[in-house]
């Protein structure tokens, strides 16, 4: 049994340690990913603060990236030495949301523990993923196949960031030509919600964030508009400027206010997308008379509701051809051994996304 390094999580809200652990070989239909980049999300950072809950100890990283380096029988599409995208999203193929097309709302159980720690005890492969380490074990319907020449700092974005905000809007929320848009929260998510409405023709897009700043980023990706989210009544601002309420308004912060507003800024007819992830039992509010009267509606939308077979390959060609930007949305490259700086880095909220790089 190979051993590698990893960062593991043995109490939530502590410093994560590295440590040497053991990585089981691929079995039936899994494959074996040396990595080269795994990217820092906030729901990383949220698992490891305890909001919550899971078991611990735990491997957590999910947005990764690198080569096939082993695989077990059954698997098909990949081979070792390919590069390959590697996401949480583990999908059976047959149950009835996998059969309908929502992979990423698998109801099987597929769970799997390559992990064990030095000592023999069980390490929760967290998300599906372990990705902080310098290998994995997945199995094969979590990674996707890429061209050759395509950087793997940059590939890592595609397995939740991009995928998740882009998704959004062209998968949860079908966006059309010549809507409009409001996008709350400029972060990672947000500024992949706000190209993925300008790749589907949005007539305006509107930021809200709480930082003049990030703000100015939304321009570089796509933003038409930038309203800042402590204004009185920032959504009269942003109907202001579109003349009128949104079509869909893109939820991408876990922040409760943010969920509490978002119904003020939809035009009749327009719907919430709940993209961010507040902590576990947090409430938010609304009036459920305002979205009846007006044809409104709220919706869910989990890794922006992707086929990663379809959608990533799909992505990776509009990177190629420049009209999706994934370079500038890397803030910073971090080793394993600097993961705590990077993680709170992160939580300063300046950075869009920090890489964890391997050699």
């Amino acid at each position: 049994m190979p051993q590698i390094n990893a960062a593991v999580c043995r109490q939530f809200g502590a410093p994560l340690t590295i440590e040497t652990i053991n990585l089981a070989a691929p079995e039936m239909g899994e494959v074996e990913v040396t990595l080269k980049a795994c990217a820092i999300c906030h729901s990383d950072i949220s698992y490891i603060d305890g909001a919550w809950g899971g078991t611990l100890p735990a491997v957590y990283g999910h947005e990764a990236a690198g080569h096939v380096t082993a695989i077990g029988n059954g698997v098909r599409g990949v081979a070792v030495g390919d590069p390959v995208v590697v996401t949480l999203i583990r999908s059976c193929g047959t149950c009835p949301s996998c059969a309908g097309g929502k992979p990423v709302a698998c109801e099987s159980d597929m769970i799997s523990g390559p992990l064990t720690g030095g000592n023999g005890e069980a390490l929760e492969q967290a998300m599906n993923t372990g990705g902080f380490a310098e290998k994995v074990v997945v199995d094969q319907s979590q990674v996707v196949k890429l061209p050759d020449g395509i950087a793997m700092d940059v590939a890592s974005l595609l397995a939740c960031g991009v995928i998740t905000g882009v998704g959004a809007v062209v998968n949860a929320a079908a966006l059309r030509a010549g809507q409009d848009v409001v996008v709350i929260g400029a972060g990672g998510v947000g500024l992949n919600a706000i190209q993925g409405a300008r790749i589907a023709g949005a007539r305006r897009i509107i930021a809200v964030d709480m930082s003049e700043e990030k703000l100015a980023i939304t321009k570089e990706f796509g933003a038409t508009d930038g309203v800042l989210a402590t204004e009185d009544k920032p959504w009269r601002l942003a109907k202001r400027v579109m003349g009128r309420g949104a079509d869909a308004v893109f939820v991408t912060v876990g922040a409760i206010p943010a969920y509490d507003t978002a119904p003020r800024y939809l035009a009749n007819g327009g719907k919430v997308i709940m993209v961010g992830m507040p902590h576990s039992g947090a409430m938010s509010s609304y009036e459920p008379v305002m979205l009846a009267a007006t044809g409104q509606g709220m919706i869910g939308s989990k890794m922006g509701d992707v086929v990663i077979a379809r959608d990533i390959p799909w992505m990776v060609d509009l990177y190629k051809q420049g009209r999706l930007k994934l370079d500038e949305l890397i803030s910073g490259r971090w080793s394993l051994e600097q993961i705590n700086e990077a993680i709170a880095d992160t939580k300063t909220g300046s950075a869009k996304r920090n890489v964890i790089v391997f050699e």
